[in-house]
């Protein structure tokens, strides 16, 4: 359900920074002022009204000393100016026994209970405000004598007329302080985001042209951070296109030769039919020339595939031992070898993740080594503690091409004239770093080439069907 609040915020993000920034500015500003002329109107009020109850108990405490008093009150007489020492007040005179009297026209004022605790001596003084005719007065008693007091009333109109002009200045500069603030919100607004509207502009025009070139990064403050995190992403983003038109030429060079050779003997088998056909040794062994070009489409077209998935390990499988993976992997390169003797001592090593890939990585790695190993050698296999190396008899791998054996596609001078795609070992590697793992390249004790696989994992679990520490020798 949709709240007010929630279309509230829905609204107030579908507007531009700028805008967003200028009102929340305006508020803020908006709220202080309100605080301030609140906390100064209020300031005012409280110290005009001590000020005046100050004013009022000193001239009621004069008066009431005055001698003269009682018996000018009493008599009806005017009251002296010099005793009240002012004329903007009017003043009641209180006794036991006796009504209120006064010698001005006193507004009917509503005295009560505090006036006559001060009259009977129970308190020292008392100062309230009271309305009488729609006017506000300030009214201070003081006690004149026993039994006696002197009532003191004041209009606080003046006072009043200077409270609602000062709120009307505090309004008016309020106000013009509130657009002012708007206006300032704006203007910074305005100028502090035009590098990130220059920013936006220049990362539009790249999602326009496709254009990669870096953004320049300018100063070291948050704009600079992040055009320096987009020129990395762009950065990243080159790199992969590159690998990307690499991949693509490289699988049209590859698959150019085999399709060049299928399309020669499937022309010369039509031919040959139509004068007559080969004798059937050759066309069998231009069929087995066929099916074995067929097989190496197939094979380079299921790499590139495997390559082709740079997303990340995202879901567990299972539990991998590691040797069993080893063991699985080596049934299927025995066949493909039979002519070559595999020495095998595999610990039990648990790892986190997918067994196919695991096995298809391994293959891979089991048939370099198979492939480079000359006729009755031995590929000797090694699983400890997660290490796991697998040593040939072949003429090892150049120093300079040791950086490069792992890329896509990458063939040695040697291996040019051997069958294969390029593709084996990069797709060891992508397995096994997808897998937290790391593959190198290096010189095996015999001469040959070593490839090492290095996984996390434990030893906790083992396998039910191999002890550890069992060597295994199969050819």
């Amino acid at each position: 359900m949709t709240t007010p609040l929630t279309t509230l915020s829905r609204w107030h993000y579908r507007r531009s920074l700028a805008s967003r920034v200028t009102l929340l500015t305006t508020i803020a500003v908006g709220l202080a002022v309100a605080f301030v002329a609140l906390g100064a109107y209020v300031t005012v009020r409280m110290q005009l009204q001590s000020t005046l109850d100050e004013s009022l108990l000193e001239r009621a405490d004069q008066a009431a000393d005055a001698g003269v008093l009682a018996n000018t009150i009493r008599s009806g007489q005017d009251v002296p100016s010099g005793v009240l020492g002012a004329a903007d007040v009017r003043m009641i005179f209180l006794e036991l026994g006796h009504p209120a009297r006064s010698a001005d026209q006193v507004p009917a004022l509503d005295l009560g209970d505090p006036e006559v605790h001060v009259l009977r001596g129970e308190s020292p003084h008392s100062i309230r405000t009271l309305t009488a005719d729609g006017t506000h007065w300030r009214v201070a008693t003081v006690p004149s004598g026993q039994g006696q007091a002197l009532v003191i009333a004041q209009s606080l109109e003046p006072q009043e007329r200077v409270l609602a002009k000062l709120g009307g200045v505090m309004l008016l500069f309020g106000l013009a302080g509130v657009i002012a603030a708007g206006i300032a919100g704006w203007a910074v607004a305005r100028n502090g985001l035009r590098p990130v509207r220059r920013l936006t502009q220049v990362v539009e025009d790249i999602a326009r042209t496709e254009d990669l070139t870096p953004l320049p990064v300018e100063g070291d403050d948050e704009i600079a951070r992040l055009a320096a995190a987009f020129n990395q992403m762009l950065t990243a983003l080159a790199a992969s296109r590159d690998r990307q038109r690499q991949l693509v030429a490289d699988a049209g060079h590859e698959l150019r030769t085999p399709l060049t050779s299928l399309r020669t003997n499937v022309d010369l088998l039509t031919q040959a039919d139509g004068v007559g056909g080969l004798p059937a040794a050759a066309r069998a062994e231009l069929l087995d020339d066929v099916r074995a070009q067929i097989e190496e489409m197939t094979t380079l077209i299921g790499d590139l595939v495997e390559l082709a998935r740079d997303e990340p390990l995202t879901h567990v499988v299972e539990s991998v031992d590691l040797s069993e993976v080893v063991y699985r992997a080596l049934v299927r390169v025995r066949r493909r070898a039979p002519g070559l003797t595999f020495d095998v001592d595999a610990q039990p090593w648990w790892v986190v993740g997918e067994s196919a890939p695991l096995e298809r990585a391994l293959t891979n790695l089991l048939d370099n080594a198979a492939k480079w190993s000359p006729p009755g050698g031995t590929v000797a296999i090694r699983l400890r503690d997660g290490v796991l190396t697998v040593d040939d008899e072949g003429p090892g791998i150049a120093p300079g091409d040791l950086p490069h054996v792992f890329d896509r596609f990458y063939r040695s001078e040697e291996s040019r004239s051997m069958p294969g795609s390029g593709l084996g070992l990069s797709i060891v590697r992508q397995v096994i770093e997808r897998h937290a793992g790391s593959v190198v390249a290096g010189a095996a004790a015999t001469g040959g080439a070593r490839l090492t696989v290095t996984l996390p994992g434990s030893p906790e679990h083992q396998s039910p069907t191999t002890a550890e520490g069992d060597r295994v020798t199969a050819s």
